[in-house]
């Protein structure tokens, strides 16, 4: 893994917004298909109920998805996301995580797909859960991809 990979994963969780919410990476795989992200309870981080603020959950799973794609794409393409949506299932307490994956053939897939057409969009679900693994919160994203010329 690239000394780069590590430094960026190493100052996202020194990320002001991620710093004040508690929210971590800690882990990833060799080839950035995979991202676990983090991020415990405490009183900074609650909301008047005592649970996980909900902006802090989507937070914890705003960039993963396009940063997949841009390590793994490469700089021939612009990656933004379009849309998102969150779907908060249950209160949220304790250390929750969200794992954000992408298989190397779906990749491969949209690789295949971009070289047919100039932009396109492809979506993207993940959850995150809490210590017992029950589903906290599911989020829908939409990510735009365009080759650039």
């Amino acid at each position: 893994m690239s000394r780069n990979i590590k430094k960026t994963f190493r100052l996202l969780n020194l990320y002001p917004p991620y710093l004040g919410a508690g929210i971590r990476v800690t882990d990833y795989n060799e080839d950035v298909t995979r991202i676990t992200v983090t991020m415990r309870q405490r009183w900074y981080n609650r909301n008047i109920f005592g649970t996980h603020f909900g902006g802090s959950l989507y937070s914890m799973c705003d960039p993963f998805f396009v940063f997949i794609l841009m390590q793994n794409l490469g700089k021939e393409y612009i990656i933004w996301d379009k849309t998102a949506t969150i779907r908060f299932r249950k209160p949220g307490r304790g250390k929750v995580t969200a794992v954000f994956q992408i298989a190397p053939a779906k990749i491969e897939g949209i690789r295949a797909e971009m070289q047919t057409k100039e932009k396109a969009t492809f979506w993207f679900n993940a959850e995150v859960t809490n210590e017992a693994g029950e589903v906290v919160a599911e989020v829908e994203k939409e990510i735009y991809v365009r080759r650039k010329y």
